[in-house]
């Protein structure tokens, strides 16, 4: 098969102290030029789910919506997967813990180091789930009878 290649890493940071508002415009502006400069065919999302603190998880769940919009928006398949999905198709457990998850990045994508902060790492997972979706979805398709 080809080889995997990360073409971009990395977060989207906002002030902390900035009100929602700001901050969630900051992310969309950030987010649409990311779209617009590498035309993705997909955004896999991280589902989310509601373990942290009600204030995290409502933060998450408006950036999840925003980025789902966007992608929609820009012509792209938006597509979800929960955390353990994630742990499987990188480090083939769903119990995998976060240093694993890391060192499978780094390892799947040939990277000199661990991908920082760890939620670009995270974010990298997500995109490498969805390819091993993908491959398995377009694998079954292809072996269909007619």
């Amino acid at each position: 098969g080809r080889k995997t290649e990360a073409v971009a890493i990395g977060v989207i940071r906002t002030p902390a102290k900035a009100p929602t508002p700001e901050r969630l415009a900051w992310i969309q502006k950030e987010f649409v030029k990311l779209v617009e400069e590498h035309t993705p065919d997909v955004v896999a999302i991280e589902r989310v789910f509601f373990q942290v603190n009600a204030k995290t998880a409502m933060g998450v769940a408006q950036v999840s919506g925003l980025a789902m919009a966007i992608g929609h928006s820009s012509g792209a398949e938006v597509v979800e997967y929960t955390p353990n999905q994630v742990k499987e198709a990188v480090a083939g457990w769903g119990s995998a813990n976060k240093e694993q998850m890391q060192r499978m990045v780094q390892s799947l994508l040939g990277l000199p180091e661990i991908p920082s902060p760890p939620d670009a790492a995270d974010a990298a997972a997500v995109a490498l789930c969805h390819l091993a979706h993908a491959s398995s979805r377009q694998l079954a398709k292809t072996s269909k009878p007619s």
